[in-house]
């Protein structure tokens, strides 16, 4: 995920961690949830960052941007529907009245 640039500003999923304890960060969201958690390892092949969205490990990263990166991507692509656009009726009809613009 490449960082937004706005007006001469730079956003990375990087701003989203927060450092609790050294080599511990968590991403909060807008609305103050916890979303992501990392945490700097030593393994068998050196230090590592260890990616976990919600709870469950989803990778390892070999740099902080890089992981907060992987953990914001998993949280954006947990909004909406699943498989892209609606691409038939069918798949129209599947989603609650409620969600329909």
């Amino acid at each position: 995920m490449a960082a937004l640039t706005v007006v001469g500003v730079t956003w990375h999923p990087i701003l989203s961690a927060t450092e609790v304890e050294r080599a511990h960060w968590v991403m909060i969201d807008s609305l103050d949830h916890q979303y992501g958690d990392v945490q700097l390892r030593r393994t068998v092949d050196g230090l590592r960052y260890r990616a976990e969205y919600r709870g469950r490990l989803i990778g390892w990263g070999l740099t902080l941007a890089d992981t907060c990166s992987r953990i914001h991507q998993a949280y954006l692509d947990s909004h909406g529907p699943k498989g892209g656009a609606y691409t038939s009726a069918e798949d129209w009809e599947r989603w609650p009245q409620s969600t329909r613009t």
